[in-house]
């Protein structure tokens, strides 16, 4: 097929990352324990590698009970294969499209998207957080990275930006989410269905990034109740969070202490939707699948099920393209609440949209550089 566009649009897909390999993990941690934005320590720089160095062994052992690695680089790859062959049909004025991985802490990280993005002759370019939700930790953080890759590698003006910078109540998204809580449900018998709890769980995030006014909270509760509203709210349903790690206060309630207590409230029929992960990774297939199913057996939980991720789910890669294509036809450099900073921000960098596609619509005059 012909395209009259004169150069490929370049869609980003950021996200976390995760060793796709155990000799990975170590680097891994030492990349996650640095980040300031998610893990503030006393005298980081010794501090965090030391953390990371004595987490490193069990760890592995972790990744060794899921296969040895973490999948969510095979399957971003198929979301983005599958996201940009829609987006060519969606939005053939924007045609050809391309799409290029940068995660915060495995490879292929920010540099090399850049430099893949230039060798391909891109000019407008989508940074398209794979958060739906948005944080400053999280989405801020990338950005940032991506930023500050661009400036280093002298490709300040290379390309013309605007950002996804969060997709948590766009129907699509929605609707492919109770797509897979009705999944999930349909692997309970039909007698016991309306005694299932609904329990959506999310990563955490330190109690300090929340109490400074991050929206994170705010936008996950908002993505449950879109979600149930679709399913009919016809379901009793909670909201948790996992993976807390680290020497800081988390926000709760934690995962695990709600499938204790539901065990020890009576109640039999769990199903547990990662409402954040758009793929597998750890998250899902050790600590729920493993850890968080030893944990509802010995509380109780006769039948504890998890939704299944998206992944590369057709109804999930149609959203993700149906989300693009309707920003890039909005001609909007970010979205409207991108610009909002936190009430206790000490750093705007996370809200910078770099060389934007639209001069005349940048977020905020304060963060350009």
């Amino acid at each position: 097929m012909e395209h009259k566009n004169p150069s490929p649009t370049g869609v980003v897909l950021m996200n976390l990352g995760g060793p796709r390999t155990l000799p990975e993990v170590g680097p891994f941690l030492r990349e996650l324990f640095a980040d300031r934005e998610i893990i503030q320590l006393p005298v980081q720089s010794a501090l965090g590698p030391l953390i990371a160095r004595l987490r490193t062994p069990r760890l592995e052992r972790t990744y060794a009970r899921i296969g040895g690695g973490s999948p969510l680089y095979d399957w971003t790859v198929r979301q983005g294969e599958g996201m940009v062959k829609r987006l060519d049909a969606l939005s053939p004025q924007t045609a050809p499209h391309r799409f290029y991985l940068a995660f915060r802490y495995t490879e292929p990280n920010s540099e090399q998207a850049l430099r893949q993005m230039e060798q391909d002759g891109v000019r407008r370019a989508v940074a398209f957080s794979q958060y739906p939700q948005y944080s400053c930790s999280t989405t801020g953080s990338s950005l940032h990275e991506l930023w500050t890759s661009a400036r280093r590698l002298g490709m300040a003006q290379t390309f013309r930006w605007s950002v996804i910078d969060r997709w948590s109540t766009h129907p699509a998204y929605v609707q492919a989410m109770a797509a897979k809580v009705r999944e999930g449900l349909a692997d309970f018998p039909e007698s016991e269905r309306d005694d299932v709890v609904v329990l959506f769980s999310a990563h955490s995030l330190p109690q300090r990034v929340i109490n400074k006014g991050d929206p994170y909270l705010q936008e996950v509760a908002g993505t449950v109740r879109d979600v149930m509203r679709e399913l009919g709210d016809g379901y009793e349903h909670a909201l948790c969070f996992q993976a807390d790690v680290g020497p800081v206060t988390w926000q709760g309630p934690n995962t695990e202490s709600v499938i204790q207590a539901l065990g020890k409230q009576g109640r039999r029929n769990v199903l547990i939707v990662g409402i954040i992960f758009t793929t597998d990774h750890l998250d899902t297939l050790s600590e729920i699948d493993i850890e968080f199913a030893e944990a509802a057996e010995k509380a109780g939980v006769t039948r504890f099920r998890r939704a299944p991720a998206p992944n590369d789910d057709p109804l999930f890669l149609d959203g993700m393209a149906q989300v693009v294509a309707e920003h890039l036809a909005s001609e909007a450099v970010c979205g409207p609440q991108f610009a909002l900073r936190c009430a206790g921000c000490v750093d705007p960098a996370c809200r910078e949209v770099l060389n934007p596609a639209d001069e005349n619509r940048r977020p905020s005059p304060d963060l350009s550089r």
